[in-house]
């Protein structure tokens, strides 16, 4: 046992440094000063902004120029303790214990703020295993190391982090290809006509399109990949990056006897089945919802922020808008509810396009919009009805 770590039962341990966890740590901090405090991550412990890790590229930013604070910074603001480049091995519910790669850990409450890994398609080819994710600091300076006096990139992906990735590499002077199996970008987001408006203004920008279908096998060939396409078609590249999509780290839950889906099942309180144990972001289920985005993350912590301090708050979501880093054509989606009854319909407007999903009755339940129209965001958010009450 690691004799330096506090052992104090009413502590409150949270797992992962990432957006949740930290957003959790400061919504704490604004209402209580003194409770304790550890943080373990796997990561070193400094803090940085996920969702710039697709946009930095073409502003020529270093991976250490996106910390904005390091671990002892963090320690020091936050009045806690941090457990830096620290593996969770094990959770014991009974004993309310947690045994790490530095040592056993108590709790009073702890917050599984697990994240998610990006999901990695099984490849054919000799060049399967030179296939590059970016889901953290450390992928991005890999990266970024990889495309130092390249040319032409290669996305497997047009969802909303393959667009974003396209878009930056273009403006940083790449070449990009993107492949996708869907017929259209952002297929779960944007109706076929908002689809198009962004594909095109990526085009314009010098993206090349290959959608409805897949990669069949990656080939080194001398310094370049040769990516073969199910549908015949040959792109050549010297880097390639897979982006099509995250899935909810769930192995610790499982191991616990914790309660998962697609990721780690909670109540509205973002308590799991067992007492005392909660989850939250890109690795929690809150009635069926998993929500990676900023948004549901900040709406989460605030909610269970009271909660770990004994102050029970129920979550609720209110319509949160998704905005699209694709400077070519600045998007913001507020897709509708899995399942919900309308129709969409497209408005031209000057410098852009509006996107309206309605129910038969006129009910607003879901919209794009398109450059100039991004500024309709906040009169049409406030049309749309909560996605949880």
């Amino acid at each position: 046992m690691d004799q330096t770590t506090p052992q104090i039962p009413s502590a409150i341990v949270i797992i992962g440094s990432g957006l949740a966890g930290y957003t959790v740590v400061r919504e704490i901090r604004k209402l209580n000063k003194t409770v304790p405090i550890t943080l373990v991550t796997r990561e070193p412990g400094y803090f940085y902004s996920k969702p710039m890790l697709s946009t930095a590229l073409a502003s020529n930013k270093e991976a250490t120029q996106l910390i904005s604070t390091s671990a002892d910074g963090m320690a020091t603001q936050q009045e806690m303790a941090i457990m830096g480049e620290c593996d969770v091995i094990s959770i014991n519910p009974n004993t309310q214990t947690i045994q790490t790669s530095k040592g056993e850990v108590a709790y009073g409450k702890l917050v599984m703020a697990l994240g998610a890994d990006q999901i990695r398609l099984p490849l054919q080819g000799n060049a399967a295993n030179e296939v590059m994710t970016v889901n953290d600091l450390e992928d991005y300076a890999h990266f970024r190391k990889a495309i130092v006096d390249k040319k032409k990139v290669a996305i497997l992906g047009a969802g909303l982090i393959g667009c974003e990735f396209a878009n930056d590499l273009v403006l940083g002077g790449y070449e990009v290809d993107v492949i996708d199996l869907a017929p259209q970008a952002l297929g779960r987001l944007l109706p076929e006509t908002a689809a198009l408006e962004l594909q095109q203004k990526l085009s314009d920008a010098g993206v090349r399109w290959h959608l409805s279908t897949t990669v069949h096998a990656i080939d080194r060939q001398a310094e370049s990949l040769q990516v073969t396409l199910e549908n015949g078609e040959t792109i050549t590249c010297d880097v390639f990056l897979s982006a099509v999509g995250l899935k909810p780290r769930l192995e610790l839950a499982k191991a616990t006897g914790i309660n998962v889906g697609t990721g780690i099942q909670v109540n509205r309180q973002l308590e799991t089945n067992i007492q005392n144990i909660y989850a939250i972001g890109d690795c929690a289920e809150v009635e069926g919802l998993v929500l990676p985005y900023v948004m549901p993350i900040m709406q989460c912590a605030r909610a269970l922020a009271p909660t770990l301090i004994g102050q029970a708050t129920s979550l609720t979501y209110p319509a949160m808008p998704v905005m699209v880093k694709t400077p070519a054509l600045p998007t913001i989606v507020s897709p509708p509810a899995k399942g919900a009854e309308g129709k969409w319909s497209t408005t031209p407007v000057e410098g852009g396009l509006e996107a309206r999903f309605e129910s038969a009755n006129g009910q607003l339940l879901g919209f794009a919009l398109m450059g100039a129209a991004t500024a309709q965001r906040g009169a049409l958010t406030k049309e749309l009805p909560a996605i949880l009450a």
